[in-house]
C-alpha cells in the first residue's frame, strides 16, 4: 500500500506538471470541498454551512446584497481558475459550486476534476513560491479542500521570512479559522516568536480573536497581561472587548483597578 503523504506528493507533482504543461491563457481544475462549505458558483462563497444556514463565515466580490441572495448553500465543488503570463502563473480566482462556462476559447486549459489533497498540495506549493497576488491568493482555495489538513502548512507560510508578507498574514488569518488547541497553540507561539515582525504578530492576534466558540480569550488575556510589545498588548485588549466574554470583563477590571 502507498503511504498516503507519498500517494498525495505524486498526485501534486502530476498537478503541477500538468499545469506546467499548458499554454499561457487560463488553467483551470476543480477539486471536492470539506463539509460546511458552499457557494452559488459566482461571486459568493459561505463557510460553516449547516442544514441551510450559511454560518457567520461569508466571502463575496461584486453586488451581492445578503437580504436578495439568501444562503447559495451549493456544497462545492470547488473551482479554482489560473492565469498563466510568460509560464508563471501571476492570477489565481476560486469559486465554489456552478459549472464552467463552456471554453470556447483555446487559450483556455480545463484539467477536470483532480483530488482534492492533490489540489491543496499543489495551491499551499504556489503560495509559498508564487509571486505576488498569485501566492496571496492561493490559499484560501487550500483550505476549502476536502480530507487534508493544511494549518501546519499555514503555519510553516507563517514562519517562513521569505514568503511575501501578504501571503503570510493570508496564513495567519486561515490559520486562526481553523480553531481547536493545535490552532492555537501555533498562533500564541507566532505572537510569542521574537523573529516574527511585529505586522504579522498582531495578524495573530487577531486570529485568535476569530476563533470559534471563544477559544482564543484565554491566549489573548495571556497577551493583554505579559506580551512585551505594548502594541501587541493593546491589539489583544481591543479584541478582548469585542467578545463580550466574563473573563474579559474581569481582567479589564483587574486593570483598571490597579491604575487607581
Amino acid at each position: 500500500m502507498i503511504a498516503p503523504l507519498i500517494l498525495a506528493l505524486a498526485l501534486q507533482g502530476a498537478l503541477a506538471d500538468r499545469v506546467a504543461a499548458a499554454p499561457d491563457g487560463q488553467v483551470r481544475f476543480s477539486f471536492a470541498t470539506r463539509s460546511g462549505v458552499c457557494g452559488n458558483g459566482r461571486n459568493v462563497i459561505s463557510l460553516e454551512c449547516d442544514d441551510g444556514s450559511c454560518g457567520r463565515h461569508r466571502i463575496s466580490s461584486g453586488n451581492y446584497y445578503d437580504d436578495d441572495g439568501g444562503c447559495p448553500c451549493e456544497p462545492g465543488p470547488a473551482r479554482v481558475a489560473l492565469q498563466k503570463r510568460g509560464g508563471q502563473i501571476d492570477r489565481v480566482r476560486t469559486y465554489v459550486g456552478g459549472a464552467w462556462r463552456a471554453a470556447g476559447d483555446a487559450r483556455v486549459t480545463d484539467l477536470g476534476a483532480v483530488p482534492a489533497s492533490a489540489a491543496a498540495r499543489y495551491l499551499l506549493d504556489l503560495a509559498a513560491h508564487g509571486a505576488g497576488d498569485a501566492g496571496h491568493d492561493a490559499v484560501f482555495p487550500a483550505v476549502l479542500a476536502d480530507s487534508i489538513t493544511v494549518w501546519p502548512d499555514l503555519l510553516r507560510l507563517a514562519r517562513t521570512k521569505e514568503v511575501p508578507h501578504e501571503t503570510r498574514r493570508s496564513a495567519v488569518f486561515w490559520l486562526g479559522q481553523a480553531a481547536g488547541d493545535a490552532a492555537t497553540r501555533g498562533l500564541t507561539e507566532l505572537v510569542d516568536d521574537s523573529s516574527v515582525e511585529l505586522e504579522v504578530k498582531e495578524s495573530a492576534v487577531f486570529a485568535l480573536s476569530q476563533l470559534r466558540r471563544d477559544e482564543g480569550v484565554a491566549a489573548l488575556i495571556r497577551i493583554a497581561r505579559t506580551h512585551a510589545s505594548p502594541s501587541v498588548r493593546k491589539k489583544a485588549l481591543f479584541w478582548l472587548g469585542q467578545s463580550e466574554d466574563p473573563r474579559a470583563l474581569a481582567l479589564f477590571e483587574e486593570i483598571l483597578t490597579e491604575r487607581r
